[in-house]
């Protein structure tokens, strides 16, 4: 126990922070914050998603926000030890929660967020629709179906979502149970398409207590993995369980922003026909993985063979007795070289830059202690994990990684040893702070291992790396050092596209400039430069283009994160008197 941490401080600190808000002593409020403390906000002070550091930066949340939300019936709701507790909270706005943890009597870490918007709150247990209607000339199907029916034509949508994967549809769970008007689009023929079309031995990496969806969790018998066609199956019938507005075989051409009617007008192809809609916000969920990205090499026109992004393949069976070259070194490289080992083949990775690798029995141990079935035992719910897991500002966590990748390259050695010696470029971060710290700067660079490395550890698949591609040739690849690969199939596993490049595409140059960039938080890394924002930039809060929102992330993020955003949408649908803070 640290000096200053006694059973009751929780209690102590949070009387007297209550006490401070209370007397909106913005002064007394900030002592209680270390000085290298930080507090991060989901809505609940700031209606922004923001990480304030430092006394002065406290202070000015204080000063700004507290008088307008009026933060009150601070209690402490559970307390795993003396040094850090579970708090709940009301303001005008609505009922909240937070986190506190305690070093040497004051607030090092400091998280708060907005639950429930009061008198729109959620329409869950208690509050559930009866389905019971007054009007017995039509059932429940038919109000489904008039309503799908009328959406985007003789009513508009509130919301506008641009994509049906796992993001857009919990976001329009979210939206539909708070009675927000909204519309997804995506351009697929069904729903979930866009895991049905990727390559045939996909998997999801993350184990299945992190997967889950809002409102309808994977059922018990669900596999550790999901099989990427049983996740599309699954979120076909979400949709149409949570009752969707949903246009597929659709295609997002273009949207402005009209300033004096505060919405967009946005054009869409459905079925031939050119639609018009008008939306008052448009929400951007095309993901991390929006359009296929491959390198321009000279002489690619010169090559006899075939040659694919990693998107478009599909199985190892297509490719029986061709030498196949994959360019990259991350998830889609490895899991296609696997694949086609699997069928036969023996494939060669161009690992062009160094790749952290991390073995999936060892990420789910990292997981186990929130997100297993060990922890639902011990009473840690799906949305208590991951209330806990936002709880740590980054700055903080960056810490925490760094330390635990030490551990991680420790117990891990042999397999890390194995991968050095066939000549595989390994990385732990730039800084050493690890994978996820690594996802939330650039969402890329990874791979969880599910097998690949034990094929290039003992050879199955052939390795080149720290040589960069010159050119193409008419019968594979050349190297920088002069070394032709040859090759029938080349497969490009080089990434795809940000989000802010949809907005470029999709909008215009000049929003995407006032926008800036979408994900990272300021790390001054590769691929995420500074200066330091704390929270990932522009994702699920207000952008600097009115109306404009964006959505994406893993399933874990889709679901928590559509909570806040959902709420930020509701409350300008009911025309609450809010004011953005950062």
């Amino acid at each position: 126990m640290n000096r200053g941490e006694t059973p009751g401080a929780i209690d102590e600190w949070l009387k007297s922070f209550a006490q401070a808000l209370d007397q909106q002593n913005g002064e007394a409020a900030t002592e209680l914050f270390a000085g290298d403390a930080a507090w991060r906000d989901l809505l609940a002070f700031s209606w922004n998603i923001v990480t304030v550091e430092k006394p002065q930066e406290i202070r000015q949340l204080l000063d700004d926000t507290v008088s307008l939300v009026c933060p009150s019936g601070f209690s402490v709701v559970d307390a795993p030890s003396s040094m850090e507790g579970m708090i709940s909270f009301d303001t005008v706005f609505g009922s909240c929660q937070g986190y506190v943890r305690l070093q040497n009597g004051r607030a090092k870490m400091l998280f708060t967020a907005l639950q429930q918007l009061r008198g729109h709150e959620e329409k869950l247990g208690e509050k559930r629709p009866s389905g019971l209607y007054d009007d017995l000339s039509c059932n429940w199907l038919d109000r489904v179906a008039s309503e799908q029916e009328k959406i985007g034509r003789e009513e508009q949508p509130y919301v506008l979502i641009v994509g049906g994967g796992q993001g857009g549809l919990a976001l329009g769970a979210r939206l539909r149970v708070l009675g927000v008007p909204a519309l997804i689009l995506d351009k697929h023929p069904r729903v979930g398409d866009q895991w049905r079309s990727r390559y045939k031995s996909l998997s999801l990496h993350d184990p299945v207590w992190y997967d889950h969806m809002p409102y309808i969790p994977f059922p018990d018998t669900w596999p550790v993995f999901t099989p990427k066609d049983k996740l599309a199956d699954f979120l076909e019938s979400y949709a149409s369980m949570m009752e969707l507005n949903i246009w597929t075989g659709t295609e997002f051409v273009s949207g402005k922003y009209d300033d004096k009617a505060n919405q967009w007008t946005a054009v869409v192809h459905r079925n031939g026909e050119v639609i018009r809609l008008q939306p008052r916000h448009l929400v951007m969920a095309v993901g991390n993985a929006g359009f296929p990205i491959t390198p321009d090499l000279p002489g690619k026109e010169n090559f006899e063979g075939v040659q694919l992004h990693s998107s478009e393949y599909r199985s190892g069976e297509d490719y029986a007795e061709q030498k196949v070259v994959v360019v990259g070194g991350n998830n889609s490289a490895h899991d296609i070289c696997a694949d086609l080992v699997e069928h036969g083949n023996t494939p060669t990775m161009v690992q062009r830059s160094t790749t952290l690798v991390l073995r999936a029995e060892t990420n789910a141990q990292l997981a186990a202690p929130l997100y297993s079935e060990t922890a639902l035992k011990s009473g840690i719910t799906t949305e208590h994990a991951d209330f806990l897991s936002a709880s740590i500002p980054l700055r903080f966590l960056e810490r925490m990684h760094r330390d635990l990748w030490t551990s991680i390259a420790a117990s891990d050695a042999q397999f890390y040893q194995n991968l050095l010696g066939a000549g595989f470029q390994l990385d732990f971060g730039e800084d050493g702070t690890g994978l996820w710290i690594k996802y939330l700067r650039r969402a890329s660079g990874y791979y969880i291992d599910v097998g690949a490395s034990e094929m290039i550890s003992d050879g199955r698949i052939d390795l080149l790396s720290g040589k960069e591609i010159e050119r193409v040739s008419k019968n594979g690849l050349v190297l920088s050092n002069g070394d032709e690969i040859a090759a029938d199939t080349i497969v490009y596993a080089t990434g795809f596209g940000s989000m802010e490049e949809w907005v470029k595409r999709l909008i215009s140059s000049e929003v995407a400039e006032k926008i800036g960039q979408c994900w990272g938080y300021g790390s001054n890394t590769r691929n995420d430069p500074g200066p330091w924002d704390g929270e990932l930039r522009n994702m699920w809060k207000p952008t600097a283009q009115r109306g404009l929102w964006f959505h994406g992330g893993n399933l874990q993020q889709s679901r928590f994160y559509s909570h806040y955003l959902a709420l930020q949408l509701k409350a300008r649908f009911e025309d609450v008197a809010i004011r953005t803070w950062g």
